[in-house]
């Protein structure tokens, strides 16, 4: 008797919106491409908020008996719109026109004129919103053929598909597609895994005060403090944000990202490198979040040789990680703490003076927690990573305790795969993690050492394993005997510590072989 088939789990609507505009692609790259469709995203949301917001006006002008040019008189007032929060959609760039229009050959120069009304209609838009829809290698009825897709689904409070929480995850969800698809330097250097990100917030807790991140990519990092703050109760206006990004097209997808969500940030007017235009010189936050390029080796300029942030040591020309570890505490306010990605590689290097740095941050006890985390987080690096907490507040304020100490967590047994290239944290990984960190810096938290997972070390520790931080080093093996373990887990985990070992070899590699290339060619 034949066996029935397993029936295949319904895709959700991010799937099956990737899947068509994936398919819709053609001979554009990922990099272009992602700019055509979230435009496109973003332009459809932002009509269907518009349209909804019309509806209820005209409800309402109905009901107060308001007919006629009085009524289409209020229907035209943007003060209307805006006051509720919703961006004026000049007649051109509706949804419905532009619909209208998807079959016609010049469907590419009508979408550049919506994005140049709405920019034009709606200040905080401006210089943000991608063109070039009209130009010549974009194939126009591919075009049509998108606009049709996207118009099928609808984003109002009425739609099945109409929370902003559904938006948010179908463009996160884009977002972290085309980082997948990407390749070279630039990949996915706007994309933090969601999972990562919340690992970072829940263990921050930025309730209130200024939350900044330098690296801010695609805006991240904000979106997920603003749902920790809601999910707690507080308001988006408890948390004032602050970013920098170096990428053009990657500081607009962030404008239109946190546009879509209705949080309001300051990213400075423009793109900027943050080591050599810095636009918040003199922000102090309250919480530093980011994930900043791993290993950038092409970040230095001769005029930062003396630059204030180098407190803790010049970071050496070849490798920016310890750059960012100390623009970070340079923008801290006196109680503020930092939550970082960085490379596993930044935990015990020495070279160009990166263990001197290391060890005086630890000496000048700002190092408040090291977490290794789990390989294949990322869509398309295999770099093993781990996240950094620093603090300046750790001392006689109550809020920072154990003075003298680091937290090392040894996270790298968590998480699932979610596919066969990618690994994913549960909320119930990111609580254990979280959870540990809590109880260790909170007095009577009942933190206890868990061997094999989480120990804090003293600085006298830390010093006699020559300031090292890989937390491998300080949290011992757990305490369940190899035995116990079915055979077939312990080689799963044998051999994911052999694959990271690899990782770590073809890392450390690229790095010998980066440098000596420098001094060929020097």
């Amino acid at each position: 008797m034949a066996r029935a088939s397993k029936p295949k789990a319904a895709k959700s609507l991010e799937q099956r919106l990737w899947d068509a505009a994936d398919a819709l692609r053609g001979n554009q790259e990922p990099s272009e491409y992602k700019h055509v469709v979230l435009g496109l995203v973003f332009l459809k949301y932002i009509s269907d908020r518009f349209g909804e917001r019309r509806a209820a006006l005209r409800d309402e002008l109905a009901g107060d008996g308001i007919a006629g040019p009085d009524q289409d008189r209020f229907l035209e007032d943007r003060d209307e719109y805006t006051a509720q929060g919703v961006f004026w959609v000049p007649d051109l760039a509706r949804w419905e026109y532009l619909q209208g229009l998807a079959k016609q050959p010049q469907i590419g120069q009508q979408i550049d004129q919506a994005m140049d009304v709405i920019e034009s209609a709606n200040p905080s838009l401006r210089g943000v919103l991608p063109r070039n829809y009209g130009r010549e290698g974009l194939d126009k009825g591919r075009l049509g053929q998108l606009v049709d897709l996207i118009g099928s689904i609808g984003f109002t409070s009425s739609d099945d598909h109409g929370s902003d929480d559904v938006l948010g995850r179908v463009y996160e969800y884009f977002l972290g597609q085309f980082a997948g698809k990407e390749t070279g330097k630039d990949a996915g250097a706007f994309y933090t895994p969601r999972s990562v990100v919340k690992t970072l917030v829940e263990m921050l807790e930025p309730y209130h005060g200024r939350v900044f991140d330098p690296a801010c990519g695609s805006g991240g990092m904000f979106v997920q403090s603003a749902a920790f703050v809601a999910a707690h109760g507080g308001e988006r206006s408890d948390i004032s944000i602050y970013g920098q990004e170096f990428t053009d097209t990657t500081w607009r997808l962030a404008k239109m990202n946190l546009a879509l969500r209705g949080i309001e940030a300051n990213l400075g007017g423009r793109s900027a490198d943050s080591f050599t235009q810095d636009l918040h010189p003199d922000l102090r936050a309250d919480f530093v979040l980011a994930n900043p390029p791993f290993n950038v080796s092409n970040w230095w300029d001769p005029k930062l040789a003396a630059d204030p942030r180098w407190r803790y040591g010049v970071p050496p020309e070849s490798n920016a990680n310890f750059a960012w570890v100390q623009h970070f505490l340079y923008h801290l306010s006196p109680t503020g703490t930092a939550g970082f990605v960085l490379a596993n590689g930044s935990l015990s290097s020495k070279t160009g003076g990166e263990g001197d740095i290391r060890r005086r941050l630890v000496q000048a006890d700002l190092v408040d927690c090291v977490v290794a985390m789990p390989d294949k987080l990322f869509f398309n690096t295999g770099i093993p990573v781990s996240l950094w907490f620093v603090s300046r507040g750790r001392h006689g304020n109550g809020h920072r305790p154990r003075a003298g100490e680091v937290l090392f967590i040894d996270a790298r047994r968590l998480g699932r795969m979610e596919t066969r290239r990618l690994r994913v944290l549960d909320d119930a990984d990111i609580a254990r993690i979280a959870g540990a960190y809590h109880a260790w810096r909170t007095p009577g938290g009942g933190f206890q050492d868990e061997p094999g997972f989480a120990r804090a070390a003293t600085l006298e520790q830390i010093a006699a394993h020559d300031f090292v931080l890989t937390p491998g080093r300080y949290v011992g093996a757990p305490e369940q005997l190899d035995d116990a373990v079915p055979p077939a887990e312990r080689i799963a985990r044998l051999t994911a510590e052999l694959l990271q070992e690899f990782d770590r070899g073809r890392a450390l590699e690229q790095q010998i072989r980066a440098r000596l290339d420098g001094l060929t060619h020097g």
